[in-house]
């Protein structure tokens, strides 16, 4: 009988789905929004947006090629780089990369997920201790 491969708990489950361009472009759109990061704040929220952005924008980028005219390459830029130069397609990824976010934030399935950072008592802890101690 063949051995089964033995299955990570999900805090150990970080797939790495795609890396480039797709996985830079997603980065670079929640870094550019804060409330993004704030949306997905723990770390089964976090792998969740990543897995269904990166499948979203690939779509969307998929149809944004099929549908539009784009110069012949030149070695100077991808096509992906030519589609975001227009404002309405950046506009547009942006747009499906913050949907994935509420998405995944009003998804009951993360309702009792522990957020990545601190808490407000310990923030407020560290503020006490940082006034106690800089003085």
């Amino acid at each position: 009988m063949r051995d089964t491969p033995r299955m990570n708990a999900p805090e150990e489950l970080w797939i790495p789905l795609v890396d480039e361009p797709i996985g830079t472009i997603v980065s670079r759109m929640q870094q550019d929004d804060a409330e993004i990061s704030r949306l997905v704040d723990s770390p089964r929220r976090i792998l969740a947006f990543r897995t269904f952005a990166y499948i979203r924008v690939g779509i969307l980028l998929g149809e944004l090629l099929v549908e539009n005219e784009l110069p012949e390459y030149d070695g100077e830029e991808t096509w992906i780089e030519a589609l975001l130069r227009d404002p309405k397609h950046r506009e547009a990824v942006k747009a499906q990369v913050r949907a994935v976010a509420e998405e995944i934030a009003a998804d009951p399935t993360f309702a009792d997920d522990e957020t990545v950072g601190p808490d407000d008592a310990t923030r407020e802890r560290f503020r006490e201790f940082a006034r106690k101690y800089s003085s």
